[in-house]
């Protein structure tokens, strides 16, 4: 199962240490440091569309009028920290977030 978010986000953290304490190995990949390749980026617009980018964040708040214009792409290219986060790929099921229902997809036994 392969996370990705932000090394310093408390939800990915989260969602990796309960995965991880349920037998489950997790790679985690940090997109500040390790950045989605544009193929991986366009996977996960069309897997989310618009949903991938957080519009609550600071960050995106601190996005230029043109980048806040552009597509969700442009947007996580320029400053991965404005995805949402955690995406969680299993295999072929993506998952965004770790609300309630990405737990009882991922913990079913």
């Amino acid at each position: 199962m392969m996370i990705y978010g932000l090394q310093t986000c408390a939800i990915c953290q989260r969602a990796r240490k309960t995965l991880e304490a349920k037998g489950i190995d997790v790679i985690f990949r940090d997109v500040r440091s390790e950045p989605l390749s544009e193929a991986e980026l366009s996977k996960l617009i069309v897997e989310f569309g618009d949903r991938l980018v957080d519009r609550k964040s600071n960050d995106y708040r601190a996005l230029n009028n043109w980048l806040k214009n552009s597509e969700a792409e442009a947007q996580i290219a320029a400053q991965p920290k404005v995805m949402a986060r955690p995406v969680i790929r299993d295999n072929d099921r993506f998952f965004l977030g770790w609300d309630d229902d990405v737990q009882e997809a991922l913990l079913a036994d």
